[in-house]
């Protein structure tokens, strides 16, 4: 072989190596801009990030479906819960746009929440070092289709527009980003008192209330929503929430019964029944409501497998808990500590 077709031919792998590496610039760069204006509202921007510290954002925009566009917004909120850091929560603004820093190697779950109440919710079995972008479709039920997927509790209720609040509802809006608790409980004491037959903001008030830890406080505001709405399935939710927290769980058990028939295909009403069920050591009931659950949001309710085995184990029934651990990892096959899980289900079989 001549030298002139030796060189002809490296000249050609040359060309092929850079090709391919604009594409994957080209892609890098997108995929680059793309997290940067999603996470900018929160004062990130991830290529700033060192490429050598490998820091990967979970991140996405939730689009609402359905919601008449002269109506208040509802509350909108979005939760990362993963195995190595505390639940992190973001508030949802007009763009609908979220943010997460993350850590490598770690599990995850992402629950979105419409006032309150969870709408629906999405497993993340691996979280690696690349940016990771997830998207949500939220559906009032009042919008075509009108049947809603399954575990979801939609915002059916809307409370009519007033004249007398709608400047205080652009000031929450405007301060949700800042998380700071202080403000939107004072905005929205402003609310109720200008028009106090908002039941949607009594049950905002009553979840802020509920998460600076004043229960007695949550609990008026929840009864007042109940008061002026009697059939808004998310403030009887959230006061069953408030009955756990007393370590009520028979009437926490009685109002989550009442949810559910105004909701019946809400997996979170029937998670949250049997684990007060559990917590009243009511096992055989608690599993039931935990296999309702289960039932209608197979993927969504996965880890309730992992409950479900464990309570099994409780009563030495070692191979129903292996049989709840192998369908577990049929759903989650990424799951961080599956060589335990197939040593027990090995040992149990």
């Amino acid at each position: 072989m001549d030298s002139s077709t030796i060189y002809s031919e490296l000249f050609s792998i040359f060309r092929n190596i850079l090709l391919t590496a604009a594409v994957l610039v080209a892609f890098s760069i997108t995929a680059s801009a793309q997290v940067d204006e999603i996470c900018a509202e929160a004062g990130i921007t991830p290529s700033f990030d060192s490429p050598f510290a490998q820091v990967p954002y979970l991140y996405g925009k939730i689009t609402l479906r359905g919601y008449e566009s002269n109506a208040k917004p509802p509350n909108v909120t979005i939760t990362l819960v993963d195995g190595q850091q505390n639940p992190n929560r973001w508030t949802v603004g007009k763009s609908g746009n979220y943010c997460f820093r993350l850590r490598v190697g770690s599990n995850g779950t992402l629950i979105v929440e419409v006032d309150g109440v969870e709408a629906t919710r999405r497993s993340l079995p691996s979280l690696g070092a690349a940016q990771q972008r997830e998207d949500f479709e939220i559906h009032s039920p009042n919008s075509k289709p009108a049947a809603a997927a399954p575990g979801v509790i939609s915002a059916k209720f809307s409370h009519p527009p007033n004249p007398k609040t709608a400047e205080l509802y652009k000031k929450l809006t405007a301060e949700e980003a800042s998380k700071d608790t202080a403000k939107l409980i004072g905005l929205l004491k402003e609310i109720v008192a200008a028009d106090p037959a908002d039941f949607v903001a009594w049950t905002r008030l009553g979840i802020l209330h509920f998460e600076k830890k004043a229960i007695p406080e949550a609990d008026a505001a929840f009864r007042k929503a109940l008061e002026l709405k009697v059939e808004y399935t998310p403030a009887w939710v959230n006061a069953a929430m408030v009955r756990m927290n007393q370590k009520q769980f028979e009437a926490a058990v009685e109002i989550l019964k009442h949810a559910a028939t105004l909701e019946p295909k809400s997996a979170r009403i029937y998670q949250l029944m049997g684990e007060s069920y559990l917590l009243s050591k009511q096992g055989s009931l608690g599993a039931e409501a935990l296999n309702k659950a289960i039932e209608l949001d197979p993927i969504g309710m996965a880890e309730l497998h992992l409950q479900l085995a464990h309570l099994y184990q409780l009563a030495k029934a070692n191979k129903l808990a292996a049989a709840e651990y192998k369908i577990f990892l049929e759903k989650v096959p990424e799951y961080k500590d599956r060589k335990k899980l197939e040593d027990f289900i090995k040992s149990n079989s």
